[in-house]
């Protein structure tokens, strides 16, 4: 197998099942594309993540390649969400980034910054990374929140980051997280 350059293993294939204190992270699989694709047409993800084409992106996060880990997020056993995370592997830039969709009815209950702080805490401790990243729309002041909770702190406003399937843009707001700011739920 390669090594992500520090003589560990890609991201992809160093993803492992992992347990927070309300939702329980195992990686993707194939037979997730379904669940994942009803999550890309949930309307309150569908407006912030705009997929073009939600089966064949479910079908890709089931399948990433080595440069992402994608994790189903489960909750009594039911996958309520998707979070990925993705490495900088430049000893010099070293650093990793999260992404996290969570359905509609699972919001609002604690389990979106419970499955955040679990992968930070995979990223600082078993991958080695001193900081982290992540990238809400700027009006998205729900998931703003939650990475608050976590340690995340805004760095800078985004101006036009994202291209809507309208046409139009709209702002991205940077977070990061310094490893000792990770915050316990």
């Amino acid at each position: 197998m390669v090594d992500a350059g520090d003589g560990r293993l890609p991201i992809r294939q160093a993803g492992v099942a992992l347990d927070g204190r309300s939702v329980h992270l195992r990686p993707a699989e194939q037979g997730d594309a379904p669940a994942f694709a009803a999550l890309l047409t949930d309307p309150t993800i569908h407006a912030i993540w705009q997929s073009p084409d939600p089966e064949s992106e479910s079908h890709e996060l089931a399948h990433q390649a080595t440069d992402v880990a994608v994790w189903a997020i489960e909750v009594n056993g039911e996958v309520v969400g998707l979070i990925q995370a993705h490495e900088e592997t430049d000893p010099r830039y070293r650093h990793a980034g999260i992404d996290i969709v969570l359905a509609s009815r699972a919001q609002d209950r604690g389990y979106g910054s419970d499955a955040v702080r679990t992968v930070a805490r995979w990223l600082i401790e078993d991958r080695g990374h001193h900081r982290l990243t992540i990238d809400p729309a700027a009006s998205n002041e729900r998931a703003i929140r939650a990475y608050g909770r976590v340690g995340f702190r805004p760095v800078g406003l985004m101006r036009n980051y994202e291209g809507d399937l309208d046409g139009s843009w709209h702002d991205g707001l940077l977070m990061d997280l310094v490893a000792d700011q990770l915050v316990d739920g």
